[in-house]
């Protein structure tokens, strides 16, 4: 008997609900963004986005099941993500499953973002194989895991202050480009030199695994800083392409010594700033070069999406992993953690 899992997202500015089949089917996934209500402010806005989930969740959850061509009593479950993510918009999206849940009489999956981000992998073919270690990057993470098996993730590094894609979104703001950074500063990027400017590389410690963006953050910043002092014209296209380079050289060089540390030829990319093209392709090089199979979903499952939170719930629903009506929001949790 086929399982139906309907997925919820709202932990900060996409209001998504996907409906999907045997964990590996995508029946429909419907992503309302916010990208256009924040931009004018430069970032999200948590109580913008909070208010525009309330407004969104019931006509996105609809438009789910009307494109998946099933009704409310043919789920088998409801899976949301409960954390991290902004306190308010997580609880807009947690409220909904549980009443749905409660409603209807069907377990709930509470789903921790980041480990959805992960398993989007799941939902595209080849399978990866396992144990596997995934670079999670994302707005507010920078994460290297080992996955030993479908639900086990032990935390080998993080970032230590801004992650990648909070750096993307600074760095954009200041050259001008909008938000959000991501996709804006890797479409000017290619219209750049990425050795123009010798941006720092943050390694930290011989051997570390953990991440620091704020210093090449801060070089960039001050760069254009002694520019607009000094009179000099700026190449905005050489500013983001060799800020791009100095991100990835970073996390290709870390993701290659957790992978031969682990002993393991399973690479992993999830979270939103794996759709950075100079990101896929540098890691693409580097894994097969080191003899390690890469997989990353397609950009449109990279970005925060429902799809992925029904995927990690299907697995969840197989374990009877099921989470009291009585789970929070949890904006702080870590990405191997469950707090239920």
């Amino acid at each position: 008997m086929a399982v139906y899992i309907l997925g919820i997202e709202t932990s900060c500015d996409e209001t998504s609900a996907a409906v999907v089949r045997d964990g590996r089917q995508i029946l429909s996934s419907v992503i309302a963004s916010q990208g256009g209500e924040h931009s004018k402010f430069g970032g999200v806005v948590p109580e913008v986005a909070s208010r525009k989930h309330l407004e969104w969740l019931n006509p996105v959850l609809q438009e789910a099941l009307e494109r998946a061509g099933i009704g409310w009593h043919d789920l088998s479950g409801v899976a949301v993500t409960y954390g991290p993510g902004l306190v308010g918009a997580l609880l807009v999206g947690l409220s909904a499953a549980k009443a749905i849940a409660l409603a209807l009489d069907i377990p709930l999956l509470a789903v921790n973002h980041m480990q959805g981000h992960v398993l989007a992998n799941w939902l595209e073919e080849p399978l990866p194989e396992l144990p596997a270690v995934c670079l999670v990057v994302s707005g507010g993470h920078t994460d290297l895991l080992l996955l030993r098996g479908l639900c086990e993730f032990e935390l080998l590094g993080q970032t230590r202050d801004d992650a990648a894609g909070e750096a993307f979104d600074k760095v954009a703001r200041v050259l001008g480009l909008g938000y959000p950074g991501g996709p804006l500063i890797d479409r000017l990027a290619r219209q750049g030199d990425s050795r123009a400017i010798e941006f720092p590389r943050a390694f930290l410690e011989e051997d570390s695994l953990d991440f620091s963006f704020s210093g090449l953050k801060s070089a960039v910043i001050n760069y254009l800083h002694r520019a607009t002092q000094q009179g000099v014209a700026v190449n905005r296209a050489d500013v983001a392409a060799s800020f791009q380079q100095a991100v990835v050289d970073v996390l290709v060089e870390k993701t290659m010594l957790a992978a031969r540390r682990c002993g393991v030829r399973q690479l992993l990319l999830a979270g939103g700033v794996a759709a950075n093209s100079a990101l896929r392709s540098a890691l693409e090089r580097a894994a097969a070069q080191q003899g390690c199979r890469l997989a990353c979903p397609p950009p449109v499952l990279c970005t925060d999406n429902a799809a992925m939170v029904a995927c990690a719930g299907y697995y969840k629903y197989l374990r009877g992993d099921f989470a009291p009506l009585t789970v929070n929001a949890v904006p702080y949790l870590e990405p191997g953690q469950d707090a239920y």
